[in-house]
């Protein structure tokens, strides 16, 4: 992992409103995220050069004090983990916040949700396992390993995500799969194998969803992807063709969920 440019900083607040669906909250207890995605649409969000995404995480120290003060007056509702980074990054293993979050979040049993590409999680299944209600999504867009070191190179390793899936399941939280953005080197004909894989670890549901070409993304995935021709063509040659091509995914996934009787949450 290349040189990051960790600060510790002070929040004023910790639960915002959050407009995505089924989210009352969202909370970030960092800024900034080490995993490098290279897709990442957060620094068009934020209006972040995309040059410094990756580069930085700023770690909220207080964020779980302001909790712990926030949830004594706010009405009950879905906290998202996190919206805006991955809460499980590897700056969390240090800093823990978090745990810390999710401790306040208990006492008052706030339901989570928490989106990861990460097997840190499973650090804190013994937390995630007491509460009334808490789902983790665990991200995956490929089964590619090679190509997730390209496009997502400090995440977790995907045979980790799986078993991390797999461990969260057989504790009895509710686990999904979120997949997306299904790269486009994914043959039709490789979706029964990657559905059954995420069947077989204990996923509950599979949201889809496809590549969200913000300004800028497809420049750096081909920059970043140039030294794997196959890839970087998969990319570039499918990236005016992205509606046809991922309507042809889309009405395939929902077939075999179908088939194999698993919900599927269409995100396309």
């Amino acid at each position: 992992m290349k040189n990051i440019t960790i600060k510790e900083i002070h929040c004023k607040t910790a639960l915002s409103s959050s407009l995505l669906p089924g989210l009352q909250y969202s909370l970030n207890p960092y800024k900034g995220c080490q995993h490098q995605c290279t897709y990442c649409y957060v620094p068009n969000v934020l209006k972040l050069k995309r040059s410094e995404w990756g580069n930085f995480v700023d770690v909220k120290v207080n964020i779980p004090l302001v909790l712990s003060k926030e949830l004594k007056i706010k009405k009950p509702g879905v906290v998202g983990i996190s919206t805006v980074t991955d809460p499980y990054q590897p700056v969390e293993k240090k800093y823990t916040l978090t745990r810390y979050c999710l401790e306040q979040l208990l006492k008052y049993d706030f339901p989570v949700s928490i989106q990861t590409k990460s097997s840190l999680i499973t650090r804190d299944i013994d937390i995630l396992s007491k509460f009334s209600n808490a789902e983790i999504l665990f991200s995956i867009a490929t089964l590619d390993d090679t190509q997730r070191q390209l496009l997502e190179p400090n995440s977790s390793p995907l045979n980790k995500r799986l078993s991390a899936l797999q461990e969260c399941s057989q504790a009895n939280i509710k686990t999904s799969v979120f997949f997306g953005p299904i790269y486009p080197s994914i043959s039709i004909y490789e979706l029964p194998r990657i559905i059954d894989s995420f069947i077989e670890s204990g996923a509950s549901k599979i949201w889809i969803d496809s590549l969200n070409l913000k300004p800028g993304i497809l420049e750096n995935i081909i920059q970043k992807t140039h030294h794997d021709k196959n890839l970087s063509a998969a990319f570039s040659n499918k990236s005016f063709k992205y509606k046809q091509y991922y309507e042809l995914l889309r009405k395939k996934i929902l077939k075999i969920g179908k088939e194999k009787n698993i919900e599927i949450i269409d995100a396309f």
